[in-house]
């Protein structure tokens, strides 16, 4: 876990300043046997739209990390993925402009069916160092981390 907030974009204003609240997030870091790991593109219409991040979504009240992220793999991607098959990571506290928002990665190395991108956005499957960008502020520690872990994925 990491204990430091990373700002993205701090020459911005922050919405709601201090008394904003922290949005928790579920977020699949799917690899491959090979190593490669997926990212998948913002859609139109969302903040930062099309920037290259690692999918998920909000957890809903009350659930659990694991089901949030099975449930928004499904949702965005049309896999399915186990609860159980899904790893908690790290986390990331990351301070954007419109949200402050903890991030909740999860290592996720099996799931079922052909990825279909629900949300009109694009996906890749990469490797160290990513061919795309722009990379979303919050999936940059990730990247640092893969690396650190020499490209591998225990």
């Amino acid at each position: 876990m990491s204990a430091s907030v990373l700002k993205a974009d701090p020459h911005l204003p922050r919405a709601g300043a201090a008394a904003r609240a922290v949005v928790d997030v579920a977020v699949g870091v799917l690899l491959r046997p090979d190593g490669g790991f997926l990212l998948t593109s913002r859609p139109a219409g969302k903040v930062y739209a099309g920037y290259w991040e690692f999918p998920g979504g909000k957890l809903e009240a009350g659930e659990a990390v694991e089901r949030a992220l099975a449930r928004e793999l499904h949702e965005e991607l049309g896999i399915g993925v186990d609860a159980g098959a899904v790893r908690r990571w790290r986390e990331q506290l990351v301070d954007y402009p419109h949200a402050l928002v903890r991030l909740h990665f999860c290592k996720v190395r099996s799931w079922r069916g052909e990825l279909q991108m629900r949300e009109g956005q694009r996906f890749c499957w990469q490797r160290l160092p990513v061919q795309v960008s722009p990379v979303l502020p919050g999936a940059l520690p990730v990247l640092q981390w893969l690396a650190e872990e020499g490209g591998q994925a225990d």
